[in-house]
């Protein structure tokens, strides 16, 4: 499966803060370069990509890909943590 073409246009929405999603990446099967496994990556919403059983993320190239969603486990952040982790980006 190879990764589906950049959407600039999703990540140029700005997102109100306290929103944004993440996932772990537990799979990376023919992406070595692009995924790194146990690493947090931002999920970028794309409910059409979603019924498809994909997932919206922007990976190591910094731009936003479709995945399998197997590749990945959709976690939920603590206040705290999802702040510290937006101020680092």
């Amino acid at each position: 499966m190879k990764r589906a073409t950049s959407t600039k246009k999703n990540r140029s929405k700005k997102r109100p803060r306290g929103v944004s999603q993440y996932a772990v990446c537990i799979k990376n099967d023919n992406y070595p370069a692009s995924l790194e496994l146990r690493k947090l990556y931002q999920i970028v919403p794309d409910k059409s990509s979603n019924a498809l059983g994909l997932i919206r993320i922007i990976d190591e190239s910094d731009e936003d890909y479709l995945y399998s969603a197997e590749y990945f486990m959709p976690i939920k952040l603590s206040p705290n943590i999802q702040k510290a982790v937006q101020l680092a980006s």
